[in-house]
């Protein structure tokens, strides 16, 4: 297990793993995502539900045609081909409804997940007295009920939350492709 340790940050280690620039423009194009979410929210989420469309329908035709190569699991992947097409087409041609549901059933789904991990937390904070373990568990059922009952709340403010996370991705890629550069150019 050690080993397995030391070797994993070694390789983390190696300036040479990742060049700094692919590093730098992966934090650039974060950045200009952020800033895609952040100064037009509605447009921009849109747009990255008709790219999953289009993604699962490619996908699905990719899939069907792999199967002239390799008939494995061929019911799986009929099945899951022909849902992913399904679901690349209605989202491609109601992209406006398509965003409201999709973005409206993640927060649905992250509202009971947090309620379901908090009655984990509560019921494990009861049976080994852990004090800890009980405050989790009220703080992830209040956010799973806040979501639940202000779900177009939530549906409105994710955009803004998923600019803020890119803004700060992209600042800290862009930081750490510089120290990538500078480690690349002392070894």
């Amino acid at each position: 297990m050690t080993d397995d340790i030391s070797r994993t940050e070694q390789m983390l280690a190696d300036p040479n793993l990742f060049p700094w620039w692919l590093l730098l423009l992966w934090g650039i194009l974060t950045l200009l995502v952020g800033f895609m979410f952040l100064m037009n929210p509605g447009q921009t989420m849109e747009f990255f539900i008709i790219f999953l469309g289009a993604y699962w329908l490619v996908s699905g035709l990719f899939t069907i045609a792999s199967l002239v190569i390799d008939r494995s699991n061929m019911g799986w992947k009929l099945f899951l081909s022909v849902i992913n097409i399904l679901a690349g087409i209605l989202i491609l041609m109601h992209p406006f409804y398509a965003t409201f549901f999709a973005v409206g059933f993640l927060i649905i789904f992250i509202g009971f997940w947090a309620c379901f991990i908090g009655a984990a937390h509560l019921f494990q904070a009861f049976t080994t007295k852990d004090a800890g373990n009980g405050v989790l568990g009220i703080i992830s059922i209040i956010f799973g009920l806040l979501l639940l009952i202000n779900t177009v709340v939530a549906i409105v403010m994710l955009p803004y939350v998923f600019g803020g996370f890119a803004v700060v991705s992209g600042l800290a890629s862009i930081y750490v492709a510089f120290m990538a550069k500078g480690a690349q150019a002392a070894s």
